[in-house]
């Protein structure tokens, strides 16, 4: 997949991180739902961000 996909990726889930909380999670009252939320929506990042990342070089 091209890097640039996997950008698209990322803002996708820069959106659904604006979207869910107002929408999915807007009933639920509990603290835990939200933290599974962001912990899954961070996770997700961190992979996309490692995956785009991974063929850098450094100089």
């Amino acid at each position: 997949m091209q890097r640039s996909k996997w950008i698209w990726l990322i803002w996708a889930v820069v959106v659904l991180c604006y979207l869910v909380p107002y929408t999915v999670l807007s009933d639920v009252h509990a603290w835990y739902g939200s933290f599974l939320f962001w912990t899954l929506a961070g996770v997700a990042v961190i992979a996309i961000n490692f995956i785009i990342t991974k063929d850098f070089e450094g100089h």
